[in-house]
């Protein structure tokens, strides 16, 4: 009898380390029809109230907000998901700017992370420590990678995804916290950059150091040199997996992430036969709003071919006739 009462006393105990284990600490789903992006998305067809042609598609998903736990912190963050049962490859999108400027919205969880969802995956992303009011404070690159590379292991706890096949797309700073995420993670199996940071040392805006490097990198003046090569691939290219294929886009007109950067982070890809396709958009700006119809088919074209198709990865060997 004192067996059975101990065993159950253990037993009880593994449950609720294993409850105090969970890193999401809240989901919940985001009422499109509450949140001041509604009127745009909707129109009224004989007195029915439905979605406009080009949004049809927000009845197949379900957005939600979530809060999950990084290094201890808590953590916002935004995912969106097909509402069809199933066993989802994932897509972690990385955002870009800093604090407020940048942050992920409804808007964004309609567009950018709805139409990837809508093609049969899980997207998750994060708002970075410190913003959107969860804890911390973001490093613009530090230690607030945790933030991305702990997604990982919240997609475990999320029903119908698929973490045999995770891909990771981001964009400006977003592009940085990947290729950081990349030289640090072997779970990633694909990768998406768009206007991608890539060599933080070299400032065309000395605006960008003042008012985001030196007040959110610890240690900015002691430090420099090594914090912002610690964040800079093109110092550290040769770290990247080879079995990681990644597509960067860029514009040729972007005056906030020069192409100049994805040129050359190219050319040390080249150097280390690291897996990779450039495409260069004339004229596009920093988000390539120029070519976005484009750019959203070559995003989900890519994560097609590798996550949900399982191509082969690219013969980097030199060879041919």
């Amino acid at each position: 009898m004192r067996m059975s009462y101990l065993a159950l006393i253990f037993l009880t105990f593994l449950s609720c380390q294993a409850q105090s284990e969970k890193l999401i600490i809240d989901s919940r789903i985001i009422e499109l029809s509450e949140d001041p992006v509604y009127p745009n998305l909707i129109e009224y067809k004989d007195g029915v109230v439905q979605y406009k042609d080009h949004f049809k598609y927000l009845d197949s998903i379900d957005i939600y907000g979530i809060t999950y736990l990084s290094d201890g912190l808590k953590v916002e963050g935004l995912m969106v998901k097909p509402k069809k049962e199933g066993n989802y490859p994932c897509i972690i999108y990385n955002r870009g700017g800093n604090r407020d400027f940048g942050a992920l919205n409804v808007g964004r969880a309609v567009t950018t992370l709805g139409e990837m969802a809508k093609e049969g995956y899980v997207v998750i992303a994060s708002q970075y420590r410190g913003n959107a009011g969860g804890e911390g404070k973001e490093e613009f690159g530090g230690k607030d990678i945790n933030d991305v590379l702990i997604l990982t292991d919240v997609l475990k706890e999320v029903e119908s995804a698929n973490t045999e096949k995770i891909g990771m797309y981001g964009w400006s700073r977003g592009g940085m916290m990947t290729y950081i995420a990349l030289k640090k993670s072997d779970n990633i199996k694909a990768a998406v950059v768009g206007g991608a940071e890539s060599d933080l040392t070299q400032i065309d805006r000395p605006e960008m150091e003042t008012n985001v490097f030196a007040e959110l990198i610890p240690n900015y003046e002691i430090n420099k040199k090594k914090e912002l090569e610690s964040r800079s691939a093109i110092y550290w290219a040769n770290k990247f997996p080879k079995d990681v294929p990644i597509l960067m886009l860029h514009g040729n007109s972007d005056w906030r992430v020069k192409a100049e950067k994805s040129l050359k982070l190219a050319l040390e890809f080249e150097k280390y036969r690291i897996p990779y396709r450039l495409k260069i958009f004339e004229g596009g700006d920093h988000g390539i709003r120029e070519f976005r119809t484009e750019v959203s088919k070559d995003v989900i074209n890519w994560f097609d071919k590798y996550l949900k198709n399982d191509a082969p990865l690219p013969n980097m060997e030199y060879h041919g006739r």
